[in-house]
């Protein structure tokens, strides 16, 4: 009987946030709702500019060199985001941890190492940027030949699986696991778990999904849940 209480009182607490952590609640919840609108701002600006080539070192860098800033933006905003998650993650920690010390933690280390391995492809962005103006600035065509030809490099490895995105994927589903067991909805957390599973499958086979990757987008759902939960114990939570 005590013992039923006395986890009673635990998850009450970790639903409510511990005071001492307010401020880092409300930064993981915007932190979560920076991502998604950043993320969704990036697929609005795909849509509405000219496309990025496909495929093809010389065109990527033909592409560069004439809308250099317009690629800059929207490669920063593809990538960039997520790095927001990686602060997000750590506030899920603290929320959890009440719960089950040894999942939140393995779930927070897997989170922030993947958010660290998806933000590498920036070191490729900058280097298309580079070849780009080298490209343009190029006396003969030979030079540009060897320029296309290192962009090409730097491309199949971009377009390549990401195991950053995979472990990302699978930070989202060991959280979602966790919040099963209290201070999350259950749906939040089901969500959350959906979200995961799809993730890995879908960025296992990025190169061949297609339109289809789009089922991913289901993971925003579940950010916008978090951080808005996050917040909400920001502004609720008890002084210690």
């Amino acid at each position: 009987m005590k013992s039923a209480r006395k986890t009673s009182a635990i998850r009450e607490v970790a639903a409510q946030g511990s005071g001492s952590w307010k401020g880092l609640y409300k930064v993981g919840g915007v932190s979560a709702i920076l991502f998604v609108v950043l993320t969704l701002a990036d697929i609005v600006l795909a849509v509405v500019v000219p496309p990025i080539p496909a495929s093809g070192g010389a065109a990527v860098l033909s592409y560069i060199a004439s809308n250099q800033a317009l690629y800059v933006v929207f490669q920063s905003l593809f990538v960039g985001p997520v790095g927001f998650t990686a602060l997000t993650f750590l506030a899920l920690y603290v929320a959890l941890e009440h719960l089950d010390k040894s999942a939140a933690a393995i779930a927070v280390v897997v989170g922030i190492v993947s958010v660290i391995l998806c933000l590498i492809p920036f070191s490729f962005v900058n280097g298309l940027v580079f070849l780009g103006g080298q490209y343009a600035a190029a006396a003969s065509e030979a030079q540009r030949a060897g320029f296309a030809s290192a962009a090409e490099s730097l491309l199949a490895q971009n377009n390549s699986v990401s195991v950053g995105g995979i472990i990302f994927a699978v930070g989202v589903l060991l959280f979602s696991f966790v919040m099963l067991k209290g201070v999350f909805h259950r749906a939040i957390a089901w969500i959350g778990v959906a979200a995961g599973i799809v993730g890995i499958v879908c960025e296992s086979l990025r190169p061949i999904m297609g339109a289809a990757y789009a089922i991913y987008l289901v993971v925003f759902v579940w950010f916008v849940a978090v951080g808005w939960k996050l917040c909400r114990m920001g502004w609720t939570a008890r002084n210690d």
